[in-house]
């Protein structure tokens, strides 16, 4: 019995999928229904019941799971401790981040992180915010990056830094003469934002309903690249951080007003809680908490 194949045991009965098993180990779906069997064979008795329309282990897999997933933890455990004593910080890290943090916060702290640490491999994916939250529930990736966490009884928030909210408008809009304005300044204005499950999105309009201001969206999307696209040419103003429109504001494409009144989007490392992470994942966690 290999380690390998406890954890695709471990996956399967985390994700119920047998196509997201196969994707997280690289194998063939018939790779995981055979180390099924293999294991089922080996104890002689069945660790999963077989459904087209449910997923659901068996008194003896869930044992099974339980001290499977125990043998894994210890097992990285052991890896770990053995690569510090031999001075050795090397490993994969398997990153899922919002759009948003992954193409505006995270490059930096990516390419600093790999100057001083070579031998790590991180490998990132970007994703919406609730398929962040699947991920590193389901144990598909080992950290998630999010905007406004949403506090969950499986999982660790770890707060990392905030991004500061500013008003996008296009160059001839009226606001653009402005340096700071207030909130209530913006009844009435058309507005572009994300879509509306979006935890962004819902703090806007919490902050804009706090001063009064109902906004009235006339697009809306599930990306930040997109929305400045909609304020570039015109559509209307949004809601933004500061960080991801000092391209279009140097290229002078967007213009940028501040808030009267510190207004900051907070952002957050999360784990799946009891989750064992390895040298150069905790390396990874108190990087992105350190200010570059």
């Amino acid at each position: 019995m290999q380690i390998s194949s406890l954890k695709v045991v471990c996956d399967l009965a985390e994700t119920k999928s047998f196509t997201r098993t196969a994707q997280i180990n690289e194998v063939t779906q018939s790779a995981v229904s055979q180390t099924i069997s293999t294991m089922e064979e080996l104890f002689k008795c069945l660790l999963i019941e077989r459904s087209r329309k449910n997923f659901r282990l068996t008194l003896e897999g869930q044992v099974f799971y339980e001290h499977s997933k125990q043998i894994l933890e210890l097992h990285e455990a052991l890896q770990s401790k053995m690569q510090e004593l031999q001075g050795v910080f090397s490993g994969n890290i398997h990153v899922a981040t919002v759009y948003s943090i992954g193409l505006y916060d995270l490059p930096a702290y990516v390419q600093q992180f790999m100057r001083d640490y070579p031998e790590v491999n991180i490998q990132i994916e970007y994703r919406r915010d609730n398929q962040v939250y699947d991920d590193v529930l389901g144990n598909v990736v080992d950290l998630g990056l999010v905007a406004y966490p949403v506090r969950q009884p499986k999982l660790e928030i770890v707060p990392f830094r905030q991004d500061l909210l500013v008003l996008a408008c296009p160059p001839e809009h009226p606001f653009a003469r402005l340096k700071t304005m207030k909130l209530k300044a913006l009844a009435g204005q058309k507005f572009v934002g994300f879509e509306p499950d979006m935890p962004t999105r819902k703090a806007v309009d919490k902050m804009l309903q706090d001063q009064g201001v109902e906004p009235e969206y006339v697009m809306q999307f599930d990306n930040i690249e997109t929305v400045k696209r909609a304020v570039e040419i015109g559509s209307g103003v949004a809601l933004v951080p500061e960080e991801t429109i000092r391209a279009e504001v140097a290229k002078k494409t967007l213009a940028m007003v501040r808030l009267d009144g510190k207004y900051f989007r907070p952002l957050a490392i999360i784990t799946k809680k009891g989750k064992m992470l390895s040298s150069p994942m905790k390396k990874f966690v108190e990087f992105l908490k350190a200010p570059l």
